[in-house]
């Protein structure tokens, strides 16, 4: 018999008049969105869902609303063994759905938080969010958490991926085996240990807590916004920031599949590295 004490913020164990009561106080849903994905051999492959529902749990208990449970749905997955893809038109039919769904009961606002930072991946869920905002008028804020501090934030298996799971979840993370591997590839070379920025050996819980209480504090000031005001103006430039950041990425590989180009995007970092 399972003994794991449930939340009143979490979606899943709530009664239908506790989900009318939490909705009605703050129509504002968050969608933790992760990967099973290799991040070296130092981290867990469910880091980005790990460290997204703490983030959303921790938000939520500052905002209001509710958590649905993690969605593991990554397009373009690093190349591994134990990673898992799904299509792109998979991921984006999903996303339909899932905010059709969410408008309907109830939402206004839904924060989706995506630890997984794949360029055709982020690009898929704004382009999704948009539509839900178009066809649903459901005000959607889809983007990794640490993409609101700035693209210096965004690596992988790298020194902040590594900080905000030490922050979160530190059990999970051995370092040691990254000192240790690095003795067999030492320039940390990508296409051996799959580190995408700077190396994780400088990696802390305290500034992952940091990074996370200042990730917090900017999705509180969106959730807010959102739910108050009618001008949806700074909504569409974080977006149009957002895919600036991937232009690129696009106009060098994308050809159609967003699962071709970051085929093509990891074979020329694998040479390059």
């Amino acid at each position: 018999m399972s003994t794991r004490p449930f939340s009143e913020w979490e979606y899943a164990a709530l009664r239908p008049d506790q989900l009318e009561a939490r909705l009605a106080a703050a129509p504002l849903i968050y969608v933790p969105w992760g990967a099973l994905e290799w991040h070296s051999v130092h981290l867990p492959v469910g880091l980005d869902g790990l460290v997204a529902a703490c983030i959303a749990e921790r938000a939520v208990e500052r905002t209001g609303g509710v958590v649905l449970p993690t969605m593991y749905l990554p397009i373009t997955a690093l190349p591994h063994r134990f990673s898992i893809s799904f299509r792109a038109a998979t991921v984006r039919a999903v996303l339909d759905d899932l905010f059709a769904e969410l408008a309907r009961v109830g939402a206004r606002v839904v924060v989706l938080l995506s630890g997984h930072y794949a360029q055709g991946h982020e690009l898929v869920l704004i382009d999704a969010a948009e539509h839900a905002l178009t066809t649903h008028g459901l005000r959607v804020l889809a983007t990794p958490p640490l993409a609101l501090l700035g693209e210096h934030y965004l690596d992988h298996a790298g020194r902040w991926e590594t900080a905000l799971l030490l922050a979160t979840e530190p059990r999970l993370v051995d370092l040691q085996r990254f000192v240790a591997a690095l003795q067999r590839y030492p320039a940390g070379h990508v296409a051996d240990l799959g580190v995408l920025g700077e190396l994780p050996i400088n990696a802390t819980a305290t500034s992952g807590e940091i990074a996370i209480e200042q990730a917090l504090a900017e999705i509180e000031g969106w959730v807010q916004r959102l739910l108050r005001d009618d001008d949806l103006a700074p909504l569409r430039a974080f977006y149009q920031r957002r895919r600036a950041a991937y232009d690129s990425f696009v106009q060098r590989y994308y050809r159609g599949s967003y699962e071709e180009a970051a085929a093509a995007w990891w074979q020329e970092r694998i040479r390059r590295d």
